[in-house]
């Protein structure tokens, strides 16, 4: 993903960071300019759609935006975040046009293909800063590979909240309409935890917090995790199961252009069986070397991120997962956070690779048996 040129090189001149226990430090964000956009998109009821063990279909539909908005903008760079059943980002207004049209064919596909409801909204930054609020966007480099955005100000929130609200509201595109999905796959098993669980952790500041005492708690559970083995990370050092055929391949058939489902879903068994003897034999071809992309693929991983709110699947020992419950109950006691965890025995992945031969692939995170959003349904339970 190229840094954009011209006007709208604002997100490729924020310097990355790499050290994650360091996302609270405010001088790391930058206010994105007043003439940007928000776009957001989540699922309807999506807890219906996990409740009925539709997992898979979800993290796809969110990763789709993602995957839609960045082809639409030939690949440049642009900050966004993976939530799990939906996805926020922010474009320039050079980019907004497309975005729009992205998002709508997005929305559309959604519908279709995956038979679920897709919100999607674009919100003017000028219309969160008239609320008093602020978008403030940092660059977190997971690996010397790539860097992905996080959020502070309040903003994003407060935009996925009108969007929710019917405000800003994008038509969904006619029936029929189909995104530019090239790199969007999901080809992985499901990753089962090696620790003891697979622990989904959302945590947000309550109502009128104390914004140092929120950042200190912020900081206190991140630094439980760091000291954790691989600081939680759920992708094992040798990368996520691969079986053939793939569980996600009808989905990935469904996200390709041009042909019959069958025929689609044909092409992508052929293409996959040929990556998986690759990646089985580990016999390097036309410059791809499956050991490289393997580590890539664990490096690579956006199990924690930053949203206005800390967002992490760990890989946890029953004794981590007491130590941060812990200390989050004495937060949410003291009025200072919200919070939402969801345990599960396993994690999941969904791919954004446009190129198998670069080394900025991204890889989604989510947990296999509700993720974050079983752990939002939790928070939402709170107090506010």
């Amino acid at each position: 993903m190229s840094t954009p040129g011209g006007s709208d090189s604002f997100y490729g001149s924020i310097p990355v960071f790499r050290g994650f226990a360091s996302l609270m430090d405010p001088a790391l964000y930058s206010p994105l300019p007043d003439d940007w956009s928000i776009g957001v998109a989540d699922i309807v009821e999506s807890t219906r759609a996990i409740a009925e063990a539709r997992y898979k279909a979800v993290n796809m539909a969110g990763a789709a935006v993602i995957s839609a908005v960045t082809n639409a903008l030939d690949g440049r760079e642009f900050p966004f975040v993976f939530g799990g059943d939906g996805a926020s980002f922010a474009v320039s207004p050079d980019d907004l046009g497309r975005a729009r049209e992205a998002l709508a064919a997005t929305a559309s596909w959604v519908r279709d293909d995956l038979n679920l409801a897709m919100r999607v909204a674009l919100v003017p930054v000028a219309a969160v800063r008239a609320q008093g609020l602020d978008v403030r966007v940092a660059r977190f480099g997971p690996s010397p590979n790539l860097s992905y955005a996080m959020f502070s100000g309040g903003g994003l929130g407060w935009a996925d909240a009108a969007m929710k609200r019917g405000e800003f509201a994008i038509e969904v595109a006619p029936s029929g309409t189909q995104p530019d999905l090239t790199g969007l796959s999901c080809r992985f098993e499901e990753i089962p935890s090696a620790r003891g669980l697979i622990l989904s952790v959302l945590v947000a500041p309550a109502r009128n917090a104390d914004a140092s005492a929120f950042r200190k708690v912020i900081e206190d559970i991140v630094a439980l995790v760091e000291r954790s083995p691989d600081a939680g990370r759920p992708v094992p050092p040798g990368g996520p199961p691969l079986r053939w055929p793939p569980a996600g391949v009808d989905y990935e058939a469904r996200a390709q252009r041009g042909g019959s489902l069958l025929r689609r879903r044909a092409g992508v068994l052929a293409h996959t069986l040929f990556a998986y003897l690759i990646m089985r034999t580990g016999i390097s071809v036309g410059g791809f070397v499956p050991k490289t992309y393997v580590q890539q693929v664990v490096e690579n991983s956006d199990f924690r991120k930053y949203d206005d709110g800390l967002r992490m699947i760990l890989d946890c020992t029953p004794e981590l997962e007491r130590a941060l419950t812990q200390r989050l109950r004495q937060a949410a006691s003291a009025g200072t956070v919200r919070y939402g965890l969801h345990r599960q025995d396993a994690a999941m992945m969904t791919c954004f690779t446009p190129s198998a031969l670069r080394s900025d692939h991204v890889h989604f995170i989510d947990g296999a048996r509700g993720g974050y959003a079983s752990a939002a349904t939790a928070l939402k339970a709170m107090p506010a």
